[in-house]
């Protein structure tokens, strides 16, 4: 069924912004660091990537210039998930006709699809648009959570290939992997529940971390996939506080605000109804980031 091979870490990539407008020369430079730091592939407008709040065109710009960024060094998930079913058509059909590699699709948010309807949506996506599909259930964010038998169902369809799973429950993750074939890919959408899912069955991960660890993310998830889990364990707890602190205030501000501590965005601006961080989350990002040596 799936002849695309994704495993490792993604990173679900921040939108840089300045004066509220995307910063595009600060996302080709961020792309770059995240090669150089050995990322195994990118998901533009995904959460972490502001999708809520950006535009179609801006959507559909983010995707293309990460595309032809990348220029064939990783593959490249494209975020082109919608709550309607027609916009997340044509969303997945810009990102094929900009050569994305595979889309990502968020379980509808606030309509609460039944779970049949859920797999009408991303039926009908796949059935209009041929390009490989991971799924994406976030139930904290959609307040839907798409059962392991809606998602085995799905995983009979050719194109889609995967999920990401950010239930953050173990035995959800087991029921999924359990249910679906030994080719469909499951991502851990909880960089905390990276490494133990990998240890499980799950490939790796779409990471938020990742966006200021890219090496350290990847390197703890190698050594889960490989077996190692002296070494994972061992990488999982220095990043542990890390990882926190992209989540202590509304993602994708923390990550941001890191970012432009080590120089690498110009701007933590996030757009509107998300905001900066505060001086609380300051002083836990640079303690944390001063732990790994990011400082």
């Amino acid at each position: 069924m799936n002849e695309l091979i994704i495993e490792g870490v993604y990173t679900a990539i921040v939108t840089p912004m300045c004066d509220n407008k995307v910063d595009e020369q600060g996302l080709i430079d961020l792309i770059n660091f995240q090669i150089d730091g050995g990322i195994n592939g990118l998901v533009p407008c995904g959460t972490t990537g502001e999708s809520a709040t950006l535009g179609f065109a801006e959507h559909k710009r983010v995707i293309e210039l990460t595309v032809k960024t990348v220029d064939g060094r990783v593959p490249v998930i494209a975020g082109t998930g919608a709550n309607n079913t027609l916009e997340a058509i044509e969303l997945t059909e810009s990102a094929k006709a900009n050569g994305a590699d595979a889309v990502l699709s968020v379980v509808p948010y606030y309509n609460k699809p039944s779970q049949e309807g859920l797999y009408l949506h991303f039926k009908t996506i796949v059935e209009a648009v041929d390009i490989p599909m991971i799924l994406y259930n976030v139930p904290s964010r959609t307040v839907t959570n798409m059962a392991p038998a809606t998602v085995a169902r799905l995983a009979e369809l050719d194109q889609v290939i995967g999920i990401k799973e950010a239930s953050a429950s173990l035995q959800q993750i087991t029921e999924i992997i359990a249910a679906c074939p030994d080719d469909f890919i499951l991502l851990s959408g909880d960089d905390f529940t990276c490494m133990p899912t990998a240890l499980i069955g799950g490939k790796g991960v779409i990471s938020v971390t990742s966006n200021v660890e890219p090496a350290g993310m990847t390197a703890m998830m190698r050594a889960a996939l490989d077996g190692d889990l002296a070494k994972a364990n061992e990488l999982h707890y220095k990043l542990a506080e890390l990882m926190g602190t992209m989540f202590c205030y509304p993602s994708p501000a923390p990550a941001k605000q890191a970012l432009m501590m080590m120089g690498k965005i110009k701007s933590a601006d996030v757009r509107l109804p998300m905001c900066g961080v505060d001086e609380q989350t300051i002083e836990k990002l640079t303690a944390a980031m001063l732990t790994v040596g990011l400082l």
